[in-house]
């Protein structure tokens, strides 16, 4: 037997689910100003068809079927459908707790940036398989709202109505990867919505971003028109709330990278490279300390964006630093596809930090003190450079680099690629 609901108007004071859902994805829609729609009162009519099943849950409620809207491929066909869950605990376990899961501010834990891209990243390379009723092996909820919420590390699953509570809207000018991207359908809130995780742009004109989305048949990352392919124009930007700040998505400066640097930055640096293909370079992971695996990843992105010479040095500038923090360029190719080598500058390759110090003997050395002495920065030399690391060296090159104006740490005697280029240039 065919059934036929005719939707109407929350109440304003009524406390059942289906109401309060409502008015909380009205209250937090798009407004007229990003495209969104006003409603009025009594204007909307949907004729919903449901099998009347009879189904009897546990205390003595029916089941209704709900009708879902669907996310369209680029080429105009359709994935399926994206119903959401609703709010809920990690595994879903309910418990004395679940009803106090969206307080705002209790509920907000801190993360990063690289963080919240990392874990969405996870679910991207594991394919986890779209549900609403099911949870990954992290605990949250497998369909779109569960997942920019893994991704937020909120510690629950909440939907796309309270994601909102836990964020700050943000101009579409001002969107960093991170973001979310929501919509919520006001006359089906509960199977008509969606959120996607904003992983940054592709182009100049700002037409089409990376979108982190899970939708039918699982989680995936693709290129995006914005704001979505359909309801583009009602799709609201929010920016999570628990952002640590402790380490800023400024420049924080070329004195933070090169041989002997140790600062939550490198780090930093070293996560958003191996988000961008640079896995390769690292054994064990990016840490604090920077090594020739950092110098090494860095250079490789710089020269998957087509730079030469001196502007892919492997030393992390103003540029390379926008475009990684921002998701801007090109990934770092696979080994077997990587750019070819740089033209010939007249720079010989740096032979990498390892080649220099006590104890070293190589053919690099003694190019080192050739170009010194052509340089005429030769007087702790008593006889022609050789291949065999001395004091003398370290002496000739700490002058070179106090010439430069270096101090400190700067200035310790051991060429990294900075010093290697210009003594060579």
């Amino acid at each position: 037997m065919l059934i036929e609901f005719t939707e109407i108007e929350p109440g304003q004071s009524c406390t059942c689910a289906g109401c309060s859902a409502r008015r909380l994805a009205r209250m937090h829609g798009a407004g007229p100003a990003d495209g969104g729609h006003r409603s009025a009162r009594g204007a909307r009519r949907a004729a919903v068809l449901v099998a009347a099943v009879g189904t009897v849950l546990g205390g003595g409620a029916a089941a209704g079927a709900v009708g879902s809207a669907t996310t369209p491929h680029p080429s105009g066909s359709t994935t399926g459908s994206t119903p959401q869950g609703a709010v809920g605990p990690l595994f879903g376990r309910q418990s004395a707790q679940t009803s106090r899961l969206r307080s705002v501010g209790t509920a907000t834990r801190t993360t990063t940036r690289t963080e919240v891209m990392a874990r969405a990243q996870r679910w991207v390379d594991q394919q986890v398989p779209y549900s609403m009723s099911s949870y990954w092996s992290d605990g949250y909820r497998q369909d779109c709202s569960g997942f920019v919420s893994m991704a937020w590390g909120l510690g629950s699953s909440q939907t796309t109505w309270t994601l909102p509570d836990f964020a700050t809207r943000v101009d579409r000018s001002e969107l960093q990867p991170g973001d979310a991207l929501i919509y919520n359908n006001p006359a089906n809130p509960g199977a008509g919505s969606h959120a996607v995780l904003f992983g940054g742009w592709t182009n100049a004109t700002q037409t089409q971003y990376v979108a982190y989305e899970q939708t039918r048949p699982g989680t995936r990352k693709r290129a995006t028109p914005y704001a979505y392919w359909s309801n583009a124009g009602s799709y609201v930007a929010y920016r999570y709330r628990g952002l640590d700040g402790a380490v800023a998505d400024d420049y924080p400066g070329a004195d933070k990278f090169g041989p002997g640097r140790s600062n939550p930055y490198v780090q930093q640096l070293g996560e958003m490279l191996v988000q961008r293909g640079a896995a390769r370079f690292y054994g064990e992971g990016p840490d604090p300390t920077w090594g020739e695996p950092d110098r090494r990843a860095t250079e490789a992105f710089q020269l998957a964006q087509g730079w030469r010479g001196a502007e892919a040095d492997g030393l992390p500038g103003k540029d390379t630093w926008d475009y990684l923090v921002n998701g801007k360029g090109q990934d770092i190719p696979a080994a077997a596809t990587a750019p070819p080598p740089p033209p010939a500058t007249g720079v010989p390759p740096y032979p990498g930090a390892d080649a220099f110090g006590p104890g070293r003997s190589n053919e690099s050395i003694r190019l080192l003190g050739e170009q010194l002495v052509k340089k005429g920065f030769a007087r702790h030399y008593t006889e022609g450079p050789g291949p065999t690391w001395s004091e003398s060296d370290r002496l000739n090159v700490a002058d070179f680099q106090n010439a430069q104006g270096w101090t400190g740490a700067e200035a310790d005697g051991l060429p990294g690629p900075h010093t290697w280029r210009l003594l060579f240039s």
